[in-house]
C-alpha cells in the first residue's frame, strides 16, 4: 500500500491524522523509493542528524552548569568537568562531537562532489545543504570561545578583527560582536547566546533539506534519474534503515574511542590555561575542520582580499552546480575529472595542513600554491571539463550493468534465448 493511500485504523488515528497527517508522513518515510544500488557513502547522512542531536542534547545539559562570563566562564567548565554527576562525559561527547559532525559532513559534502548529487534537480538541496556548512563553522566557532581559554579568547581576537576590513563598516561591525572595544565578558555573553540559536536553525534547514530530497529523490552511484517505484527502487525501510543503523554503529565505535580514550588530542592544549589577554600565544590556531579557510586567510598577504577569498572559497562550492557543466553526474564515468577530484582532496588536505603550520616560508609559498589551485580547480577546470571531456557511456538502468548491458530484464532474457538458440544452431 502506497503512502497516499494509507489510513489509520482506529477512530482516535483517523481523527488526529485529518488534522495532523503525522501518521501519513510516517508511513511515507518507511516506503519512500530509494535506489537500490546506494552504497555506505549514502548513510552519512543518518549519521549526520544522529550528531546534530546529540549535540543539540548535550549542549542542553552543558547550559544547564556554564556561566556566560569571562570571570566565571573557565571556571564552570572545570565545574562541569569535575562536580557535575558525569559532565565530563557529557563534555566530551560536545567537544569530540563537534568533531565528528566534521568529519561526516566532509564526507558526505565529498560523496556528493564525486558522484555530482549537486547537478539538476538537486541543485536546492545543495545550496540548503551549504547553509547548513555555513551555519555550522559560525556555530563550532562560537563554541569554541565558550570555555574561555588562551586559545579561546586569542581564536576571538583574531576572527572577529577581520570583519574590520571591510571598508566603512567594519570598524562598526567588529564593535558591534565585541560589545566594546576589545573581547571581554559583552562577547561571551553574546557568544554564548548565537551558540544556543544556531543548532536549532540548523535543525529547520535539515528538516527543509531532507524534505527538498524527498522531491527530486536520492542521487545514486551511476548517477541516473529513476522512476519511483520500479525494479530499480526498494522501500526505505528496512532495506536502507538497516545498513543505515549499521553504518551508525560503525561510526559510533569510532566516536567512543576518541571520547573514552583520546578526548583531547583533537583539541589544543593552550586552551587548559585561562585566557590572558596579556599573553599571546605561539601559534594561534583554529579547530582543525577550520584549517583549509584559515590557511586561504593567511596566504592572501592583503587583509581585506583574505577575507574575501575565505567567504569565497565558501561561496564558490553554493555556485557549484552551475560551474559543473558536464551532463554526466557520476565520476565513475568521468574517467579525467576523477583524476581532478583526487587533486582537490590532496589539495584540501594540504591546505588543512598548511593552516596549521607558521604563515612563513615554505608554508606560506605552499599555502598559496594550494589557494590558487583550489579556485582554478572549481572556476577554470570544471567549466572547461564539462565541455571538453569524453565521458563513458553510462548505463540507461540501475539493474543495466548486473544484467549484462541491458536495460531492463525482458531485454537481458531476449539476449540469452538469442544465445542459446545460436548455440544449439
Amino acid at each position: 500500500m502506497s503512502s497516499h493511500e494509507y489510513t489509520p485504523s482506529s477512530k482516535f488515528g483517523k481523527w488526529f491524522n485529518d488534522r495532523l497527517p503525522l501518521l501519513t508522513l510516517a508511513n511515507h518515510l518507511t516506503d519512500y523509493p530509494t535506489p537500490k544500488n546506494l552504497n555506505y557513502w549514502w548513510t552519512f547522512g543518518g549519521i549526520l542528524t544522529f550528531c546534530l542531536i546529540t549535540q543539540i542534547i548535550t549542549g542542553l545539559v552543558l547550559a544547564m552548569h556554564y556561566i556566560a562570563h569571562a570571570d566565571l566562564a573557565f571556571e564552570s567548565v572545570e565545574h562541569i568537568m569535575r562536580d557535575v554527576n558525569y559532565g565530563w562525559l557529557i563534555r566530551y561527547v560536545h567537544a569530540n562531537g563537534a568533531s565528528m559532525f566534521f568529519l561526516a559532513v566532509y564526507i558526505h559534502i565529498f560523496r556528493a562532489l564525486y558522484y555530482g548529487s549537486y547537478k539538476s534537480p538537486r541543485e536546492i538541496i545543495w545550496i540548503i545543504g551549504m547553509l547548513i556548512y555555513f551555519l555550522m563553522m559560525a556555530t563550532a566557532f562560537l563554541g569554541y570561545v565558550l570555555p574561555w581559554g588562551q586559545m579561546s579568547f586569542w581564536g576571538a581576537t583574531v576572527i572577529t578583527n577581520l570583519f574590520s576590513a571591510i571598508p566603512l563598516v567594519g570598524e562598526s561591525i567588529t564593535h558591534w560582536l565585541w560589545g566594546g572595544y576589545s573581547v571581554d565578558n559583552p562577547t561571551l555573553t553574546r557568544f554564548f547566546s548565537l551558540h544556543y540559536l544556531f543548532p536549532f536553525l540548523i535543525l529547520g534547514l535539515v528538516i527543509l533539506h531532507i524534505w527538498a530530497l524527498h522531491v527530486p529523490g536520492n542521487n545514486n552511484p551511476i548517477g541516473i534519474d529513476i522512476k519511483k517505484p520500479s525494479n530499480d527502487t526498494v522501500p526505505f525501510h528496512p532495506y536502507i534503515v538497516i545498513k543505515d543503523i549499521f553504518a551508525l554503529l560503525i561510526f559510533l565505535i569510532i566516536f567512543a574511542f576518541f571520547v573514552f580514550f583520546s578526548p583531547n588530542i583533537l583539541g589544543h592544549s593552550d586552551n587548559y590555561i585561562e585566557a590572558n589577554p596579556l599573553v599571546t600565544p605561539a601559534h594561534i590556531v583554529p579547530e582543525w575542520y577550520l584549517l583549509p579557510f584559515y590557511a586561504i586567510l593567511r596566504s592572501i598577504p592583503d587583509k581585506l582580499l583574505g577575507v574575501i577569498a575565505m567567504f569565497a572559497a565558501i561561496f564558490v562550492l553554493v555556485i557549484l552546480p552551475w560551474l559543473d557543466t558536464s551532463k554526466v553526474r557520476s565520476a565513475l564515468f568521468r574517467p579525467i575529472y576523477k583524476q581532478f577530484y583526487w587533486f582537490l582532496v590532496a589539495d584540501v588536505l594540504i591546505l588543512g595542513y598548511m593552516g596549521a603550520m607558521p604563515a612563513e616560508g615554505v608554508y606560506l609559498l605552499i599555502a598559496r600554491v594550494a589557494t590558487a589551485y583550489y579556485f582554478i580547480h572549481f572556476l577554470v577546470i570544471l567549466p572547461i571539463l564539462g565541455r571538453k571531456e569524453r565521458t563513458l557511456n553510462v548505463p540507461l538502468s540501475i539493474t543495466e550493468p548486473v544484467l549484462g548491458g541491458m536495460p531492463n530484464p525482458s531485454m537481458a532474457k531476449a539476449k540469452s534465448d538469442k544465445v542459446k538458440i545460436n548455440s544449439l544452431g
